[in-house]
C-alpha cells in the first residue's frame, strides 16, 4: 500500500510550524501518512527547536517527523527532502499552508485512480476581496491557476523521472514543476480546499504583491532567467 512522506522546507517559520505539524498528525491516520520531514535552511530563530519538541510529543505514538538541514533554496530543500523521504508518494507543503481534514486519503484516492501528480484547492486565510475571488480560481483547471501554496503530491516514480525541482530558481521552482507535469499531461487538481496565509500581501499591500506576481509570471514567460526573476523579487517583495 502506498504511504506519504510530507516534505515542507522551512526558514524562521517558528511562529506557524508548530500548528502546522499538530494539525497535520491530527488530521492524518499513520497508517497512510509515513512521516513529516521538515528541511530547516538556516533558521536563526528557534524554529528547530520547536520542530524537535513536536516530534518528542509524537513519538511513539503517531506519525515520525524528523528534521534535516540543508542549504537554503526552497529548491534544494524540497529536493533534500526528497532523497531522505521513505514513503512513495511524495507531499511538498509550505509551513504556512494547512490541506483539508483527511488529506492524506484524498491524496492516496488519486493515486489509486492512476493519477500521479496534483494539488488541491487554494484559499487565502483572508477576507479581502481579491483574495477571495483568486481564491475561487484555483478550482479551474488551466496550469495559470496554478502555484506552490497549493502544495504539491507526486509519486516518486514520476518526481524521480523528472528528476525533481529545477534548482536554478530560488523562486519560481513550484511553477516550473507544474509546467513541466502539465506538459506530460500528469495533473489533477483534488476539489477540496486548502487554506494558505495571506501574510506576504498583508505585509507589502494586496494590489501591489500581486502586481509584481503578475510580474514575475510575465518575466518568465518572456523568458527571463532563474537569476533574473530572483533579482527581482528580492528588488519589490522582500527589500522594500
Amino acid at each position: 500500500m502506498s504511504k506519504i512522506s510530507i516534505i515542507i522546507p522551512v526558514l524562521n517559520e517558528a511562529a506557524t510550524i508548530k500548528n502546522l505539524l499538530n494539525y497535520l498528525i491530527e488530521n492524518s491516520t499513520k497508517e497512510n501518512v509515513e512521516e513529516i520531514i521538515v528541511v530547516d535552511g538556516g533558521s536563526d530563530d528557534n524554529t528547530k527547536s520547536i520542530v524537535l519538541d513536536t516530534s518528542h510529543q509524537w513519538r511513539d505514538t503517531r506519525t515520525n517527523i524528523r528534521l534535516i538541514d540543508c542549504q537554503k533554496g526552497r529548491a534544494k530543500q524540497m529536493n533534500h527532502g526528497a532523497k531522505h523521504a521513505i514513503g512513495d508518494v511524495l507531499y511538498f507543503l509550505h509551513a504556512d499552508s494547512f490541506p483539508p481534514k483527511n488529506y492524506d486519503f484524498h491524496i492516496l484516492s488519486e493515486v489509486k485512480k492512476g493519477n500521479k501528480a496534483g494539488c488541491f484547492r487554494m484559499r487565502f486565510n483572508s477576507k479581502h476581496w481579491w483574495l477571495k475571488l483568486a481564491g475561487c480560481l484555483t478550482a479551474l483547471p488551466f496550469r495559470v491557476s496554478r502555484g506552490g501554496d497549493q502544495s504539491q503530491f507526486i509519486t516518486r516514480k514520476l518526481f524521480n523521472k523528472i528528476e525533481g525541482y529545477d534548482e536554478t530558481y530560488e523562486i519560481y521552482e513550484d511553477n516550473v514543476l507544474i509546467k513541466r507535469l502539465y506538459a506530460l499531461n500528469e495533473f489533477v487538481v483534488i476539489p477540496k480546499w486548502l487554506t494558505t496565509s495571506a501574510r506576504r500581501y498583508h505585509k507589502h499591500g494586496v494590489w501591489k504583491t500581486q502586481f509584481h506576481f503578475w510580474r514575475i509570471h510575465l518575466k518568465s514567460r518572456l523568458g527571463a532567467s532563474p537569476s533574473e526573476l530572483k533579482t527581482y523579487y528580492q528588488e519589490n517583495l522582500v527589500n522594500t
